[in-house]
């Protein structure tokens, strides 16, 4: 069947990753893996932690840095206008749903809170990337149409290189992280297998 997009030249070439990586988790807070809490019992979500997780011990066994973020607020005053009633009754500062994920969370990483969907807007990450010489990141997260969507965007338009393990991805219907995945592949990022993503990280240099 025809693919329109392929026909005028989307998806043309690859990007393939650079010298110098970075993962970026993106909101593996309780409130989106902890059943407890309304977001958290999404089971695309807690496979998409598992095997972030399995990412991650990758990651680190090769020196590569991570960021991680969580989303919070401080009071409805300095929160944007979400549709999302869980966001609105329960993401302040404090919050037991704010707590990142023990699967994920690991003392040496880079984390941060956020107040948008983007890990990058007005968060001190480009700073941290920038420190690390990265010139590739490698997104990972949830939800895959929401926050992942808005920071694989942001990435590419700072000029990084920008890879997506497919299954280290997460949404609430797997329809729309689906199309948000094959759309992005088209646009801006390289959306490859988890397995193959591990393979370039092995590959490194000892030194990175």
């Amino acid at each position: 069947m025809s693919d329109p997009y392929r026909d005028v030249g989307y998806a043309s070439c690859g990007i393939g990753g650079g010298r110098r990586p970075a993962v970026l988790v993106v909101d593996f807070q309780a409130a989106f893996t902890d059943p407890r809490y309304p977001l958290g019992g999404l089971p695309l979500i807690h496979a998409a932690r598992d095997r972030t997780a399995q990412l991650l011990g990758v990651a680190r066994a090769r020196n590569v840095p991570v960021a991680a973020c969580y989303t919070a607020y401080c009071s409805g005053k300095d929160m944007p206008l979400w549709k999302v009633k869980a966001v609105r009754d329960e993401f302040f500062y404090g919050h037991p749903c704010t707590a990142m994920d023990p699967k994920i969370h690991d003392p040496g990483d880079f984390t941060y809170c956020k107040n948008a969907p983007s890990m990058f807007f007005q968060t001190p990450l480009i700073t941290f990337l920038v420190r690390q010489n990265v010139d590739t990141v490698i997104v990972t997260g949830c939800t895959t149409s929401g926050c992942v969507r808005a920071t694989v965007v942001d990435a590419f338009s700072y000029g990084f290189r920008v890879l997506v393990p497919e299954e280290c991805c997460g949404d609430a219907d797997e329809v729309q992280h689906r199309s948000n995945l094959q759309d992005v592949n088209r646009r801006y990022a390289d959306v490859q297998p988890a397995d193959e993503i591990e393979a370039y990280l092995r590959g490194l240099p000892a030194s990175a």
